[in-house]
């Protein structure tokens, strides 16, 4: 059997998965993260993008959706705590071009700096969103 590592992705509203892994890729503020058994600990925060987990037994990784937030690695255990974390099958491509297109025309029509901010980060929350629809797709589920 191979080595595991417990995993929680927790959103603001619920325990999205606790289970065990055989590796996490997190979507780190400097770049992805491959976090294996043992691994050094940790402590980074999270783009949006898509966490990708490998549990033992099953060919496919699992995927899920993460607005951003922070990740603590201890060697044998990986908490993603996240605003918002959608499980992978549970994202909504027509909602993430909507809320896209919603803040492009923000952006096109700012009247203040901050409401420039807030849509420039929905804007890298929906491109984060349709990426991992692609990535869905990609493997054919």
């Amino acid at each position: 059997m191979a080595m595991t590592i417990h995993v929680d992705v927790v959103s603001a509203e619920e325990s999205i998965f606790s289970g065990v892994a055989e590796y996490v890729s997190v979507p780190a503020e400097m770049g992805e993260v491959g976090i294996y058994p043992r691994h050094a600990p940790m402590l980074s925060r999270v783009k949006p993008g898509s966490v990708r987990i490998k549990i033992p037994d099953e060919a496919e990784e699992v995927l899920f959706y993460v607005s951003g937030g922070i990740v603590e690695v201890q060697p044998n255990v990986v908490t993603i705590l996240s605003d918002t974390a959608i499980r992978g099958k549970d994202l909504d491509e027509s909602k993430a071009l909507e809320a896209k297109r919603t803040a492009e025309e923000a952006m096109k029509n700012r009247s203040a700096e901050m409401d420039y901010a807030k849509a420039q980060s929905e804007l890298a929350e929906a491109m984060a969103q349709l990426r991992a629809i692609e990535q869905i797709r990609k493997r054919g589920h």
